[in-house]
């Protein structure tokens, strides 16, 4: 049973901000967090990223950067990253924690999802889309079944 989740990328301010809100809204009860191997520390979630969520239907209003330590890892049961090479150095940094730490797109191909950061709007609705269908993956995985 899991009762916290990590979604990590780079900046913390495209893809894992969105990973974390989806998590978190089809998660109930489970604590969900984001963070970056190399964050934008404080800084709101990128204006890209934010619009075409809102599209969406999903707000990422409050959202600030925040940077991965070791002693972050270790507070969450579950690491997911958005890159195989954010795993490997989640696990260079602090290798206690490779045995929770998995990809983001784990259930729906594992090849790792591409940073959209200033990059075109279409990427960024790829990226999303890309995001979405894997968290909804983890939600099915980890939501607590009902009897």
């Amino acid at each position: 049973m899991f009762n916290s989740v990590l979604v990590v990328c780079v900046g913390n301010i495209c893809r894992s901000p969105v990973g974390e809100r989806l998590l978190a809204a089809g998660l109930e009860g489970i604590t969900v967090g984001s963070a970056g191997l190399g964050a934008l520390v404080g800084h709101a979630a990128d204006p890209l990223a934010s619009e075409v969520a809102a599209e969406r239907g999903l707000s990422l209003e409050g959202h600030k950067g925040r940077q991965f330590t070791a002693e972050l890892g270790r507070e969450y049961d579950l690491i997911l990253a958005m890159e195989p090479r954010h795993r490997a150095e989640i696990i260079r940094m602090a290798p206690q924690l490779s045995g929770k730490t998995m990809l983001f797109d784990q259930w729906t191909g594992a090849r790792g999802i591409e940073d959209p950061f200033r990059r075109p709007r279409e990427l960024h609705r790829q990226v999303q889309d890309q995001i979405a269908r894997a968290a909804e993956a983890w939600v099915q995985k980890l939501k607590p079944k009902t009897r």
